[in-house]
């Protein structure tokens, strides 16, 4: 997935910045399917995150308590998971922004097409 949303955002800032005479609407409507679809992933990523992160201290608060070495073991294992997690998790956060950003500039391509359209059509 992480490698999915960064070649997407990739070639969609080529897009942008070289200026390219593409269809505006039709990216517009693809870019904000793509959103939809990371938006998903995204909180799919925040609730499993949530629930390891609530589990480790879970473990963590038990292991004090309790001083059992297999908790010791449980604990490692839920830490071990949640690192990765939340490192995926930051990695779709930080990129579905950018993908806002550039939703904004595509809006600003549309409209900035549209008042050239109605400038040629007004002479």
């Amino acid at each position: 997935m992480k490698k999915r949303i960064l070649d997407y955002r990739k070639r969609i800032d080529a897009l942008l910045a070289q200026g390219a005479d593409c269809d505006w609407n039709k990216l517009l409507e693809e870019h904000l399917t793509q959103i939809a679809f990371f938006q998903h992933e995204r909180l799919i990523h925040l609730i499993v995150t949530v629930t390891f992160a609530v589990l480790t201290m879970l473990s963590a608060c038990f292991l004090l308590l309790t001083q059992e070495i297999a908790l010791c073991f449980l604990t490692l294992l839920f830490l071990v998971l949640l690192i990765p997690y939340i490192t995926h998790y930051y990695t779709l956060e930080n990129e579905v922004q950018r993908m806002y950003a550039q939703y904004d500039v595509i809006l600003k391509k549309i409209s900035a097409a549209h008042k050239a359209s109605n400038v040629s059509a007004q002479s």
